[in-house]
């Protein structure tokens, strides 16, 4: 075991109770499951099962797994639970092909739960089904396909909460909206953060607060302006920050400035597709020495496996470094995914965007609505 996991809170039941100063810091200000009383209550959990759908199929179990714990503690509560996403993006339309009654099936299975669907997420059709509700839970439509989601309206939140009791956050991953089905119920119903929503703040608090150096961060993808300031913040607490993707051909491009400690690519493949050989020897070395890594965004346009290479070695040398190792974003995820290296790896997160927001400082409404 390498001298950070020493630190990694406990899950679920046991988070409440963790010992470690550092995963404490993370989310002592928040209201928690454990602590709440939902006993017996019609609990709405926010979940995130926006998931990659292909013929009719789940292709990723990772979001929908996420949820399993809080799902068992509130079964264990005896409440009627109803689970809220959002898929896609229908632009506040009602849309078949983003319609969550694909996921049904696959996540009944994921979860080991009976999954009964209700094609709408708010009214009378809710109502019935909790009141009807036997075993499992309950699996609502598209938050999406109404426009007073994404605009946290407060008519819309208020038609949310209406059939509840209790609202639980457990979607990290869209914690950085300021949604109705992520904030504004929040600020209606009693509510509070779900076990995998606090495991997550808990290790984003440990890598961003009290990383064991040396701490390398591996930053790739694409769009440079969203990636700044989680590049600002790790030039402030890490020790090398590794540039690769898009965003450094639009830093290079732009002639921003960075400290010694930002490594960008010095040569590449092809019309700088992905990072070169010696740009690869060269981040490889870095990691190796690395006690904390923590990685977001691919070093290259994987999608084509030319261009996949220093993506793949990079995991590569990440799996066999002996750091503690903090994996996040749909891309890098796929990356996970395609080498069988979910169970690999330390802590891999939820989310993307969230997990850049949360590192760069920025506010998460999703979360501030559910400080004490």
């Amino acid at each position: 075991m390498n001298e950070i996991n020493s630190k990694l809170i406990d899950t679920c039941l046991h988070t409440a109770n963790a010992s470690e100063k550092e995963a404490e810091d993370g989310i002592m200000h928040l209201r928690k499951i454990q602590d709440a009383d939902v006993a017996g209550k019609r609990v709405i959990l926010r979940v995130d099962f926006n998931v990659a759908i292909e013929e009719g199929r789940v292709k990723e179990s990772f979001k929908i797994l996420a949820a399993k714990e809080s799902i068992d503690y509130l079964l264990n509560k005896k409440c009627k639970v109803a689970l809220i996403s959002h898929l896609g993006r229908p632009e506040g339309k009602v849309d078949p092909k983003f319609s969550l009654g694909q996921v049904v099936s696959d996540a009944e299975i994921i979860l080991g739960e009976k999954i009964t669907f209700v094609p709408d997420c708010v009214g009378e059709k809710v109502r019935e089904a909790l009141e009807n509700l036997g075993e499992g839970v309950l699996l609502l439509e598209n938050v999406r396909f109404y426009a007073g989601d994404e605009k946290n309206d407060t008519d819309f939140s208020a038609q949310l909460a209406e059939n509840f009791d209790f609202f639980v956050n457990d979607a990290f991953s869209a914690s950085h909206r300021d949604h109705a089905s992520v904030a504004g119920v929040a600020r209606i119903l009693p509510s509070a953060a779900g076990c995998r929503l606090q495991e997550e703040i808990a290790e984003m608090t440990i890598v961003k607060e009290h990383p064991i150096h040396p701490a390398v961060a591996i930053i790739g993808g694409a769009k440079i302006e969203t990636k700044l300031p989680v590049i600002k913040f790790f030039e402030e607490k890490y020790d090398y920050i590794l540039v690769g993707g898009r965003i450094a051909n639009e830093a290079i491009d732009q002639k921003i400035k960075f400290s010694e400690k930002v490594i960008l690519p010095f040569d590449f493949i092809d019309d700088r597709l992905d990072i070169g050989p010696k740009t690869l020897d060269k981040f490889k070395e870095i990691i190796a020495a690395a006690k904390t890594i923590v990685w977001n965004g691919p070093t290259g346009k994987f999608e084509e496996e030319k261009y996949a290479v220093s993506s793949n070695e990079i995991l590569k040398a990440v799996l066999v470094s002996g750091a503690f190792v903090l994996i996040g974003g749909g891309e890098t995820l796929e990356i996970l995914e395609r080498n069988d290296a979910m169970e690999k790896v330390d802590f891999v997160s939820t989310g993307g965007g969230a997990m850049l927001d949360y590192l760069g400082g920025e506010v998460m409404p999703g979360i501030a609505a559910l400080e004490e």
